[in-house]
């Protein structure tokens, strides 16, 4: 979402860092081309005078000259004011005695309807028992969109006719949780525009008669400056506790991140970052300060990798590695699991240095050449994975016809694959080539 403000602002840096001491001339400057990228990313201009002005009294003052490093300085600088326009980190209330009440509220098309599935099924995985609630009667469908996707995930669904009003359907489901069974209802209400009065005053109707301690605001990251005028009226109609911006994977100028936190001082608690239904990632200022920078996110990562691999496989993996009894079998294990934490080119984006590489490699390159790989490898027989050595060229073809790959692609995924293996063996053996004497 961040990509092009990150190339612009960190081609600022680099001029910066081309200077050995800062004068008031050459920050000023700077600040010039960081104000036009805001602007250009959407930032709204109140938002982005009040950063600059923070930014820049520390920047002149003191704190830079006495800095060893002033680009360095400079960029620490942005980074804690980025942080601080984009607010403290916000968690989803359930304090209290459940069931505890959501309610999403937002434009038709936000994509309220999926994010209310993936924030049930984050629910769950934290160890609440979530129950959605189908409040939508006026889009065609979408009462069958959550009821489809509650099956999909197994998710409990209340819902009545599209006859019956939706404050009066939102209070059954709260009375039907309060039996014990549900801890969480989450509330899918219609699309509306703000300017909508029956449409509000219905909010404002459901929110009197099942009094929830969460009102978040789905709002789309495509929308930039509009979601902020979105966010501002609904505020003023039925007080927000939260957002969740949704397709911040996208390609989307993410001015509205930085945006509304500051105009109307709701923070934004989730983020959707994807299609799947576990694509809802918690918002943490600081992360996102730091991808917008270029620095990576190696937390957001190693959650991602806590949640989505196996540990007993990973630990039998290292230990195979280190065996040196890794094979075809232990790498396609591997390549499903790496596979789990979505597409490369994001994972990529979330290591510091590697930001570039991944907006340089195409969206989906990466997970089509896995894919490739993956064939190959189911292409062999159980007993060719565990003894690439018995790959002559006869197999080797044989694989390739299998797998809807050539025979170059084979050979270079067995080349190097064996290149990795007599890597470990050099591991094994207490010494890697090159380094005598280094003990592992």
């Amino acid at each position: 979402m961040f990509d092009t403000l990150s190339e612009k602002l960190n081609a600022v840096f680099k001029k910066l860092a081309s200077r050995g001491r800062l004068s008031e001339a050459d920050v000023d400057a700077a600040l010039r081309e960081v104000r036009l990228a805001l602007l250009e990313a959407d930032v709204n201009f109140r938002v982005v005078k009040d950063f600059l002005a923070r930014v820049r009294e520390r920047a002149v003052g003191e704190e830079i000259m006495r800095a060893l490093n002033p680009a360095q300085t400079v960029i620490k600088i942005v980074n804690e004011e980025l942080i601080k326009t984009l607010g403290e980190p916000a968690r989803i209330n359930l304090s209290g005695n459940p069931p505890h009440v959501v309610m999403l509220v937002g434009l038709q098309g936000s994509g309220k309807t999926t994010t209310a599935a993936k924030l049930a099924l984050h629910l769950r995985q934290n160890g609440q028992t979530p129950l959605l609630v189908a409040a939508d009667t006026r889009r065609p469908a979408a009462i069958q969109q959550l009821q489809t996707l509650g099956k999909q995930l197994d998710l409990p669904v209340h819902s009545e006719s599209n006859t019956v009003p939706p404050p009066v359907i939102c209070a059954n489901a709260v009375a039907r949780a309060s039996d014990g069974a549900y801890s969480v209802v989450i509330l899918d209400t219609a699309g509306r525009l703000q300017i909508d009065d029956e449409l509000m005053r219905e909010l404002e109707e459901i929110k009197s008669k099942t009094h929830p301690q969460e009102n978040l605001l789905v709002a789309d990251a495509m929308t930039g400056q509009e979601a902020v005028r979105v966010a501002e009226e609904f505020h003023r109609r039925i007080t927000l506790t939260g957002l969740i911006l949704t397709k911040a994977d996208g390609d989307a100028r993410g001015g509205a991140a930085l945006s509304i936190r500051s105009v109307t001082g709701v923070p934004i608690k989730f983020l959707g970052v994807g299609e799947k239904a576990d694509a809802l990632e918690q918002f943490f200022p600081d992360r996102l300060a730091s991808r917008i920078l270029g620095m990576g996110d190696v937390l957001t990562l190693i959650e991602k990798a806590q949640a989505t691999m196996d540990a007993d496989v990973a630990e039998k993996t290292a230990q195979k590695l280190l065996d040196a009894k890794f094979d075809f079998e232990d790498f396609r294990a591997q390549l499903q699991q790496i596979k789990k934490m979505g597409p490369l080119s994001q994972v990529l984006g979330m290591l510091p240095g590697m930001g570039q590489l991944a907006k340089e490699i195409p969206a989906d390159a990466t997970d089509k050449q896995m894919k490739r790989v993956e064939a190959i490898i189911n292409s062999m027989t159980r007993q060719e994975r565990h003894d690439p050595d018995l790959l002559n060229g006869s197999r080797r073809k044989r694989i390739a016809t299998g797998s809807g790959t050539s025979v170059p692609e084979v050979n270079q995924l067995v080349s190097q694959f064996k290149q990795m293996q007599r890597m470990m063996q050099q591991f094994k053996g207490g010494k890697m080539r090159g380094f005598p004497g280094l003990k592992i």
